[in-house]
């Protein structure tokens, strides 16, 4: 994928009924929803022993990156290892399929595994682990509401209930259940070259602006 845009918006209960009213008569909804309109994301988060993503999302460097393994809907036949990176300001994202036999592996700290696995990502995230010393740091999870807009590849997203734990090894327990630890809930919009007005005007708050948020970070700090 290339390199997007994306924003970040603190955003109460109140601002969500209204961007939800608006989008819904001009967006798709995210073909992952369920019936509420809604799935949950669970991602296991790596970072190195002086914290480096955290440090470096915290000072605002221009160009960092962070590994995770993300499943939805408690569903583990679908895992994904993610590289998420951000250079000037814009984002990309990198991602590969992970068996569940090899994030099992993982979660127990056999690193080997994923140089058996057949992608370039998954070799990387292996040599980071042992150059620079990358491990499991925390577990974040939470409710996400998306919307989808074709112009300009437009994705807007609703995170609630943002929670996670410090116990990593409980990242493949389906049944854990984490109390949203965050008072925040967080509209992401992310698009392509540009941003249709139609949308612009639908997800515009003027009582709220862009800012820095990582749900990594919240969790880490709690």
């Amino acid at each position: 994928m290339g390199l997007r845009h994306e924003y970040k918006y603190m955003v109460n209960l109140g601002d969500i009924v209204i961007i939800r009213s608006r989008l819904e008569n001009i967006a798709l909804r995210d073909s992952h929803c369920n019936d509420e309109g809604t799935y949950n994301v669970k991602s296991l988060y790596f970072d190195n022993y002086s914290d480096k993503a955290l440090r470096e999302k915290t000072d605002g460097v221009n160009i960092r990156e962070k590994f995770r393994i993300r499943y939805y809907n408690s569903d583990l036949s679908f895992i994904r290892l993610e590289k998420k990176s951000k250079i000037n300001g814009l984002c990309s994202k990198q991602s590969c399929i992970l068996p569940y036999e090899k994030c099992k592996d993982i979660s127990e700290g056999k690193w080997d595994t994923l140089l058996s696995a057949d992608d370039s990502l998954a070799h990387e995230l292996y040599a980071k682990i042992n150059f620079q010393l990358l491990r499991p740091k925390n577990i974040v999870s939470y409710t996400r509401e998306c919307f989808v807009y074709p112009a300009g590849n437009v994705r807007i997203t609703i995170d609630t209930h943002i929670g996670g734990s410090l116990n990593t090894v409980a990242f493949l327990d389906t049944k854990a259940e984490y109390p949203a630890i965050c008072p925040y809930n967080i509209l992401e919009i992310k698009y392509d070259e540009y941003l249709p007005d139609i949308i612009k005007n639908a997800v515009t708050l003027h009582s709220r602006r862009a800012g820095a948020f990582s749900k990594y970070g919240a969790v880490r700090y709690v």
